[in-house]
């Protein structure tokens, strides 16, 4: 796998930027999203979503591969059309997601992996009705499922077991599934025995092996401890007469959320290194999901200030946004940068809680943060949540939920309306 992508050649992390002290996402004010568009908004970058698609491109080209966005990780169908005019497959891990990416882009239906613990009948139904390229199956009992659903279908399903290698990476409990206590996957030891007795269906087509260990994963070594493992696996299948023509390196190459310089690229490059290493001279076709990596750093959060409030000691900054527009800090603790759309000559800082006005307390963005001094009315942007930010949203409180633009260059396209209280209500009967 050659390294083409290099830190040299790199746009900023992020594409949100000062320009005559006001934020920019590519050559877009913020200011002037807000004033058409309104608030909370997110606001993402097409051409920094297309740049880290391409890092991916570049650094796999001397290997067959299909990069397959993880849609769970922002399902937005304008970025999917994107993605998917670029050649992208799709992990998928719903029936809902089947529909996401038919509806953006149908050609791509032919390179849906769909994962997840819990298909449904229907949900198999459909992706083999859509003709996806494969299962990603977590137990035996759902591989029956399949074989059943594939057999009244009359049509072959191409599945990879999703193994579990038992390797540790070190990320939030809540988001890593490589080990043996979690729900995800299938014990690597036992694999080979469940590849033996599904090949005796006529239903059922051994295609590949699957492999994902967490999401949020800073250090490379992991995956190349990971795919060691399936290659080896994958060699003992071949011995027993599969012909296995994929291996799945599953996603989960994290970010930095912080201030802290980020270099994409080198990022690419050694999880390319890492992979390269743990498949050794294997050929097989290489997925990978990627999600978070290609969107998250694409996106911002766009929220005004309500009130500027003192409990005693404590400064809370209210915004318009709330936990129902972006539950990761409340879910997972983790950290988004704030920063100002306008920046102040002053360059004073204070030190405060940023919440929302939902009636919990754990409707936060940050707390004990040191942030520029800001005024009610003031827009603010929270940092890095193209990921997990709008897929992870509610109506909680009866809250609308945002709309959402894509800006590519100076061009503004809107790609989801601001709900309304019709739209919340319309499901409901009385």
């Amino acid at each position: 796998m050659k390294k083409k992508a290099t830190s040299k050649s790199i746009p900023p992390a992020r594409p949100f930027i000062y320009k005559n002290r006001t934020l920019l996402c590519d050559s877009v004010p913020l200011s002037s999203l807000a004033e058409q568009y309104g608030t909370p908004l997110y606001v993402y970058s097409a051409t920094q979503i297309s740049e880290r698609f391409q890092l991916f491109q570049q650094a796999f080209q001397d290997r067959p591969h299909t990069v397959c966005y993880a849609v769970k990780a922002n399902p937005s169908l304008a970025i999917l059309r994107l993605l998917g005019r670029q050649g992208a497959g799709f992990d998928i891990v719903s029936g809902g997601e089947l529909e996401r990416v038919r509806r953006a882009h149908k050609p791509a239906l032919k390179k849906v992996v769909f994962s997840g613990v819990g298909k449904q009948a229907w949900e198999i139904d459909a992706a083999l009705k859509a003709g996806i390229l494969q299962f990603n199956i977590e137990s035996e009992q759902e591989l029956g499922l399949v074989a059943a659903r594939a057999q009244a279908l009359k049509v072959r399903a191409r599945f990879a077991l999703r193994v579990n290698p038992d390797v540790f990476a070190e990320t939030h409990p809540y988001i890593s599934t490589g080990l043996s206590e979690h729900k995800f996957g299938i014990d690597i030891k036992i694999a080979r025995a469940i590849y033996r007795r599904a090949a005796k269906s006529k239903w059922l087509e051994p295609y590949g092996v699957s492999v994902h260990i967490g999401s949020q994963i800073r250090k490379v070594d992991p995956f190349a401890s990971a795919l060691e493992r399936v290659t080896s696996l994958v060699a003992e299948l071949r011995r027993d007469g599969h012909n296995i023509r994929t291996i799945d390196a599953g996603g989960g190459l994290g970010i930095d959320y912080s201030d802290a310089p980020f270099d994409p690229a080198h990022q690419v490059e050694r999880y390319t290194a890492a992979l390269a290493k743990g498949l050794a001279n294997e050929t097989a076709h290489l997925l990978l999901e990627p999600g978070r990596f290609l969107v998250a750093q694409a996106g911002a959060l766009l929220t005004r200030v309500v009130v500027i409030k003192k409990n005693g000691s404590k400064t809370f900054v209210i915004t318009d946004a709330a936990m129902n527009d972006l539950i990761r800090p409340a879910l997972y603790h983790a950290h988004h940068e704030i920063i100002p759309v306008r920046q102040s000559s002053s360059k004073g800082t204070i030190t405060a809680d940023v919440v929302g006005p939902v009636c919990e307390s754990g409707d936060f963005f940050a707390r004990d943060r040191a942030i520029a001094q800001v005024r009610p009315g003031d827009l603010v942007a929270i940092l890095d949540a193209g990921a997990y930010g709008m897929s992870l949203s509610s109506n909680y409180n009866s809250r609308p939920r945002p709309a959402e633009v894509l800006v590519e260059g100076k061009k503004v396209s809107l790609a989801r309306r601001r709900e309304t209280m019709r739209d919340q209500l319309a499901p409901e009967v009385l």
